[in-house]
């Protein structure tokens, strides 16, 4: 099995081996250019497919399985909308099939990584669980008494829930959790509260280690939100456990105590067990081996 996981900034790529062994993941850049995207993402893919058929006999033999951010059909094989990416309504998996010429599994990045931190990770003890991605973006994959939801795609798009009455998403909408909690919001706030340019939020954390006052500023908020989110999450769906994963969740203690603030002043009387992913960045790619095993 050949599996990419694409995100909004990087896609993840490895093959995986019939015993479950996976070979050295490879990343590239996620090729954003607005219109263009999809096609330009399908010619990756299909340059790496191919590189890897050079490089590893019987690699050309194997089944594709490919996971993408946004809302996605599973059942279509569409990609349905990406705002990030610009896309909308493109039949990726068909498309794929054909250029390709071997079987493929479309389907949703953050499913495919919960998937995985579900079946062998941090959330694998418990039946009711929420794993969510703190990316570019933010989505969360839903497991409810064992089953994963999925309602055509449009279930855990928890980064458009409203948690504040003000900052404009890229949806549209005003007060989205992902316009002031996703890693892309935190640079880009961060960017216009300091007149400094940062290349991502991982740069603010390590200016907010340094006690500079505006990355405090737009921290906190960013960690307020979440925390109104998660009492939200946890009110409707009842998760015994939530798991956060993606690259805000690798900064630690800097992310997770000060949550653990949050959610105490909000008083909430019933709140899950919050643990960080263990399965870290390529949860996706051995995700989406899971679930095109399962599929294909």
């Amino acid at each position: 099995m050949l599996a990419f996981d694409v995100g909004g900034t990087t896609v993840k790529a490895a093959l995986i081996h019939p015993d479950g062994t996976m070979s050295p993941v490879r990343r590239m850049p996620t090729p954003v250019a607005g219109e263009e995207t999809p096609g330009r993402l399908l010619n990756l893919i299909e340059r790496t497919v191919h590189s890897f058929s050079q490089e590893r006999e019987g690699a050309g033999r194997c089944a594709v399985a490919v996971v993408v951010p946004g809302i996605v059909d599973e059942d279509a094989g569409t990609g349905v909308l990406a705002h990030n990416l610009g896309w909308r309504d493109v039949p990726f998996r068909s498309i794929f099939e054909k250029r390709l010429q071997m079987p493929v599994y479309f389907g949703h990045d953050v499913r495919a990584a919960g998937l995985a931190e579900y079946r062998l990770g941090a959330a694998a003890r418990y039946e009711n669980a929420v794993i969510m991605a703190l990316g570019t973006g933010i989505a969360a994959a839903l497991f409810v008494d064992g089953r994963i939801c999925v309602a055509q795609g449009r279930a855990g798009e928890i980064g458009h829930l409203r948690v504040a009455a003000h900052t404009v998403c890229v949806c549209g909408a005003t007060g989205c959790l992902e316009a002031i909690s996703s890693a892309a919001a935190i640079a880009r706030r961060y960017s216009t509260r300091s007149g400094s340019q940062v290349a991502g939020a991982d740069e603010v954390v390590r200016r907010l280690r340094d006690g500079d006052r505006a990355a405090e500023v737009v921290w906190r908020e960013a960690v307020e939100a979440l925390a109104e989110a998660i009492v939200q999450i946890s009110a409707l769906l009842g998760p015994e456990v939530m798991v956060l994963g993606g690259g805000l969740a690798e900064s630690g203690p800097n992310l997770f105590q000060p949550l653990d603030d949050a959610l105490s002043v909000l008083g909430a009387t019933t709140l899950p067990l919050i643990l960080p992913a263990s399965l870290g960045e390529d949860a996706g790619v051995i995700g989406a081996a899971i679930a095109g095993r399962q599929k294909l």
